[in-house]
C-alpha cells in the first residue's frame, strides 16, 4: 500500500515583495485560534489569561499582547477573540488550551485564513484607496483591529505598528485579496 504524506502549504507559497520602501509579505507559522466565551465564566476565562499571558481580554475593536511579546489577543467582535501566536503544528488549540484550560470554547482557524503584512511609510495611502475605514492614526492606531471589506473581500484589518498592518482574509480568495493589495501599490508609489 502507498503511504502519502500530507506537506502544509501557505495559500501564497511565502509570497514577499518590497516596492521601493513598502513591503507585503505573507505570514506564515502563525496560529490562529477563535476563543469564543462562556456567558457564566468570562470572570473565569480573564483570569487564566492574566496569569497566563500578564494580559488582559481586549474589547472589541482592540488588541492586547502578552507580556512577553509572543502572543496577540484580538478582540473581533463581543463575546469572541481571536488568539495570535507562532506554531508550526496540527493542533494550535492544545497550546491555549494548556494554559487556559476549558474557559472558552476553542476552534482552530489557522488554515482558513492567508495573513499578509504591508509595512512602509505609504502604507495607509496605499489602505485608503481600498479601505472604507478611516484608518489614520488618531482614530485607528497601534492595537486597534477591525472587521471590514477591502475590494468586496471579507477582511479583519490590525494595526501592528503606526506604518505596519496586519491583515487576515478567507483563504479562498487569497489570490484575489493579494491582487487587490498590489494594485493599489502600484497605483500609489
Amino acid at each position: 500500500m502507498l503511504k502519502q504524506t500530507l506537506k502544509t502549504t501557505s495559500p501564497l507559497d511565502g509570497y514577499s515583495k518590497k516596492f521601493a520602501d513598502v513591503t507585503l509579505a505573507e505570514v506564515v507559522g502563525t496560529a490562529i485560534v477563535s476563543i469564543a466565551f462562556p456567558f457564566d465564566s468570562v470572570a473565569a476565562l480573564q483570569d487564566k489569561v492574566t496569569k497566563a499571558y500578564s494580559t488582559s481580554l481586549p474589547a472589541c475593536g482592540n488588541s492586547t499582547v502578552s507580556k512577553d511579546g509572543l502572543v496577540r489577543f484580538l478582540g473581533v467582535q463581543s463575546n469572541q477573540i481571536f488568539v495570535l501566536f507562532d506554531f508550526d503544528g496540527g493542533n494550535a488549540v492544545s497550546v491555549l488550551a494548556k494554559h487556559l484550560e476549558n474557559s472558552g470554547y476553542y476552534t482552530d482557524q489557522s488554515d482558513s485564513w492567508v495573513t499578509l503584512r504591508l509595512s512602509g511609510p505609504k502604507a495607509l495611502a496605499i489602505l485608503e484607496r481600498i479601505c472604507p475605514l478611516d484608518l489614520s492614526p488618531d482614530f485607528f492606531g497601534p492595537g486597534s483591529v477591525t472587521r471590514t471589506a477591502m475590494e468586496h473581500l471579507s477582511t479583519i484589518v490590525l494595526r501592528e505598528h503606526l506604518e505596519t498592518f496586519f491583515f487576515m482574509s478567507p483563504r479562498s480568495s487569497a489570490r484575489s485579496f493579494l491582487h487587490a493589495l498590489e494594485t493599489s501599490i502600484a497605483n500609489t508609489l
